[in-house]
């Protein structure tokens, strides 16, 4: 799994019960999965049409560090499905708990909205990329070493 994106839990984040809130967790999960989709297909262009079941484990409280990982599950003819994982992460430690995981599917839209195809170029890129360095994106240094 790759790291997607880090976040610290701020007090503007936190619900009723002293949590960071639910929805800014799916929020967060959402965009950021979006963005690595994008990263992954070539394109802006992409829609969540389905986030699996969510079940909360660990409580996030305002300061806590949040780093959330991707990887592709699978990719369909017009689609990307992700897992990914929100973990708590500790400063002093280094350890990280999963405060929640799931998976989410993203289209490949047009202008118009209409799904259209995922080359397979995109495809193969990827695994080769998951094969040799063990991930799907690469850093500016990596791709110019191996372009």
């Amino acid at each position: 799994m790759e790291l997607v994106t880090t976040y610290i839990c701020k007090g503007s984040d936190i619900g009723i019960h002293s949590n960071m809130f639910g929805g800014t967790i799916l929020g967060l999960i959402d965009l950021s999965s979006a963005a690595y989709a994008s990263q992954i297909c070539d394109t802006p262009r992409v829609v969540t049409i389905k986030i699996d079941e969510l079940v909360f484990k660990n409580p996030v409280k305002v300061g806590n560090i949040l780093k959330i990982y991707a990887s592709v599950e699978s990719f369909g003819n017009t689609s990307i499905t992700l897992y990914v994982e929100v973990r708590k992460h500790n400063v002093y430690t280094g350890k990280q708990e999963v405060v929640v995981h799931t998976n989410i599917k993203f289209v490949r839209i047009d202008d118009d909205g209409n799904p259209i195809p995922i080359s397979k170029r995109v495809k193969e890129r990827y695994y080769e990329r998951l094969n040799e360095y063990g991930k799907g994106l690469l850093n500016y240094e990596e791709k110019n070493l191996g372009d």
